[in-house]
């Protein structure tokens, strides 16, 4: 319930649905059409809405209450079939249009019949307070209206500067009926916090006092605001009636509840010289709903005889009006299909693959042609499949690690691929065997010896390579590089070094002028 005020005209808005929200406003001779526009969420860019809707009467006059129910409209900026469908931007944007049960199948207002479309809100528009002359006033806002109902107080205000409010509402009726203390309050709204940090007062303030007649002082006075301006006759033609109403300014100190009338009645009489044919009519009623749920269709609206001429003549003033309506365009015959199939397997066994479903057209194929998807398809996910241990190939077979005697020689390869999701694990990475070149001979330090003579001689031979600088032909080589470090510090592991190609002679048609690169096994003893 609100309570009533004065005001060029105050209106209240509601949109019904579940829990209502609402806002006042006020109107004027020069601002009296009202639109609105929400957007439903979650939704592509669908809406409700109204556009210029006329709140003042043919008569000078203001409507008392509007309902209408309310369609959701396609923007044409999203081409989403469903409320949470992904963003996908319409290029070139479409022009704003309602939404209808055709447009598709995944619609959730989708009905393959092609009937009305669900209501999804209803807004209610209802005058709650008139204020002055009903056609020739100078608009003002809402918080200059409130400002006249409210006396001017002269008492100190702590309020900060940094908080903005609306003036005090008028003291509201004592809640004691009798001669016992009671409380009454007053409201005001904190419209702006300029400083989060500053806190502002409370919005309520409270006041003591006694039922009627409990007081001291006389303060059974209402202040009441003075007669507002008389409404147009309710005929335009004969004798009618009018009315006006004034307001409560200011309740009782007493607390007491103000038992003067806020309005009266009287007949009146427009144009005393009207024609004994003269025939009076209601105002015309809202348009019918279009005779066509799609393409071009009629639409009416009538208006009742209020009286007959005087004189018994025929009224000749029209009572029935009709136009053209435009709908959405017309899909030229319905789709009948099936619904859809279950989901297919998906394609593969393990990893993404992909599944189907599929629908069959019911109507015959000759009735017109059916743009309706018939087969969907869509990704599908199972379980990673495995994937098995991978290995480089085996190397060369190392050098014997004795220069005489039994030894052993040993081979390596490289793990390319860990084993993921169950795959088969890696094998052996070394392999070794036995090795004998020959008997050593008596006594350790000549076996030593010789073994050190083998190894300066290979190393000679490597240093005459790179001295020598073009051991391939048509090209010049760098000298190799250092072994690197072992892969493993024991177990057996091995070592890598490179020669890099230095120049290429131009002349050359040798494909073996390349990069290379060499191998061996190192820390071959057991951990």
């Amino acid at each position: 319930a609100h309570q009533t005020i004065t005001g060029n005209l105050i209106f209240l808005f509601l949109i019904c649905r579940r829990a209502a929200p609402s806002a006042e406003f006020s109107v004027d001779r020069t601002r009296h059409l009202m639109s609105f526009l929400t957007m439903l969420g979650p939704s592509p860019d669908w809406n409700v809405g109204l556009s210029a809707e006329d709140l003042c009467t043919k008569d000078c006059g203001w409507v008392q209450k509007v309902i209408q129910d309310l369609i959701p409209w396609d923007a044409g900026t999203d081409s989403g079939v469903t409320y949470e469908s992904p963003n996908k931007p319409t290029i070139p944007q479409e022009k704003i249009r309602p939404l209808t049960s055709l447009d598709h199948p995944q619609s959730p207002f989708y009905d393959p019949e092609g009937g009305s479309i669900a209501v999804v809100a209803r807004v209610v528009i209802e005058r709650i307070a008139r204020k002055g002359e009903q056609c020739n006033i100078i608009p003002d806002n809402v918080d200059d209206i409130v400002a006249d109902l409210v006396p001017e107080e002269k008492e100190e205000d702590d309020t900060p500067e940094t908080c903005i409010y609306s003036n005090w509402s008028p003291w509201s009726a004592c809640s004691s009926s009798t001669c016992d203390k009671g409380k009454r309050m007053r409201q005001r709204m904190l419209k702006a916090q300029l400083d989060l940090s500053v806190p502002c007062p409370d919005t309520q303030d409270f006041q003591p006092c006694m039922g009627p007649g409990c007081s001291d002082e006389d303060g059974s006075t209402c202040m009441m605001s003075e007669w507002i301006t008389w409404s147009p006759c309710t005929v335009s033609c004969g004798m009618g009636m009018r009315s006006r109403e004034r307001y409560v300014k200011q309740f009782p100190d007493d607390g007491s509840m103000c038992k003067v009338p806020t309005e009266e009645t009287e007949k009146c009489i427009v144009n005393e010289e009207c024609s004994p044919s003269s025939c009076l009519v209601t105002e015309w009623a809202e348009w019918n709903e279009c005779s066509a749920s799609c393409g071009i269709g009629m639409k009416k609206r009538h208006r009742m005889i209020k009286m007959t001429p005087a004189d018994g003549s025929m009224c000749n003033t029209e009572t029935t009006e009709v136009e053209k309506c435009m709908m959405p365009e017309c899909h030229t015959i319905p789709c009948m299909l099936s619904p859809w199939s279950e989901w297919s397997d998906c394609s593969v066994t393990c990893g993404k693959g992909m599944r189907t479903r599929q629908r069959m057209l019911k109507s015959a194929a000759e009735l017109g042609d059916c743009n309706e998807e018939l087969e969907q398809v869509e990704k599908c996910m199972l379980p990673e499949c495995p994937i098995d241990c991978e290995l480089t190939e085996w190397s060369k077979w190392s050098e014997c690690n004795k220069s005489c005697g039994k030894g052993h020689i040993i081979r390596t390869r490289m793990i390319k691929m860990e084993p993921q999701f169950g795959g088969a694990p890696c094998p052996e990475t070394v392999q070794r065997k036995k090795c004998r070149i020959r008997k050593c001979l008596r006594g350790p330090s000549l076996e030593k010896r010789r073994w050190k003579e083998a190894r300066e001689k290979r190393r000679s031979e490597h240093t005459k390579e790179d001295v020598e600088g073009e051991p391939y032909p048509g090209c010049k080589m760098r000298p190799w590089t250092a072994w690197s470090e072992c892969t493993k510090l024991c177990g057996g592991g091995i070592q890598e070094r490179f020669m890099t190609v230095k120049k290429r002679f131009k002349s050359t048609q040798f494909t073996s002028c390349k990069d290379k690169k060499e191998i061996r096994a190192c820390n071959v003893h057991p951990c």
